[in-house]
């Protein structure tokens, strides 16, 4: 394709949006972390070196709601499982060496997932992953920082409605991929195992079974594939 609408450009396009968007939401995990009992430095650390937005607020969470280090580190822990799946997805596009992979890995979340996965072409697809993962970092890092010293001034954040400018942005993602009904089927079904499970159990499990739905689905089409039949699934738009 040539002119805007170049796989490039559109990687590119999809990467710094939803960076901004989701970035814009790390000052209410700065806001609501130092609200919860942590420090201005604790806040930034974790921002730092978990960077993983589920993984944070289910921590502060925890903390905020007076349970111990050690149950908010487990609920965290059990976010963050999810990366593990994206990593193994994100492996054949972030490419083979020891400090390339090692850095990707911290940068392997939701976001930079869904957009390298939107792409349609090999190098849109390293574009979305590396632009998407590095922008939100840093974007992260800093609002998280300014959550953090102006929570008190901000009031709650959480009125400003920044998370849902963050999902309405994942969203517009996953939608081109919604045209079959299987695919919506799937993501119904999900969501309302989600949706159920989470006053039940804690911070972490309802999505880990969420996965489960169509991790069971993509299960049964395999086996379910004619003999001699490829059992993997062509890139959506792969490069020609």
């Amino acid at each position: 394709m040539a002119g805007n609408h170049s796989p490039t450009r559109v990687a590119w396009r999809d990467a710094v949006g939803v960076a901004v968007a989701t970035s814009a939401y790390g000052v209410s995990f700065g806001a609501l972390a130092v609200a919860s009992g942590l420090d201005v430095w604790q806040t930034c650390v974790l921002s730092l070196l978990m960077f993983t937005g589920g993984s944070q607020f289910a921590f502060v969470g925890v903390i905020g709601g007076g349970g111990v280090p050690g149950a908010a580190i487990a609920s965290a822990g059990l976010l963050g499982i999810r990366n593990v799946a994206y990593g193994l997805r994100m492996s054949p596009v972030v490419g083979r060496g020891f400090w390339r992979r090692a850095a990707a890995s911290h940068f392997t979340i939701d976001e930079s997932t869904a957009v390298s996965l939107a792409q349609t072409d090999a190098v849109g697809r390293r574009i979305g992953f590396w632009v998407t993962g590095i922008g939100i970092y840093l974007g992260w890092n800093l609002t998280t920082l300014a959550g953090a010293l102006l929570g008190d001034v901000l009031g709650d954040v959480r009125a400003y409605g920044l998370d849902a400018a963050a999902a309405a942005a994942f969203l517009a993602l996953l939608w081109p991929r919604l045209r079959r009904r299987q695919a919506v089927a799937v993501g119904a079904a999900a969501a309302i195992v989600a949706v159920v499970l989470t006053p039940a159990l804690m911070p972490g499990i309802p999505v880990l079974v969420a996965a489960l739905v169509a991790i069971a689905v993509g299960w049964t089409n395999w086996l379910g594939a004619p003999v001699g039949a490829s059992r993997i699934p062509a890139e959506q738009g792969g490069a020609t």
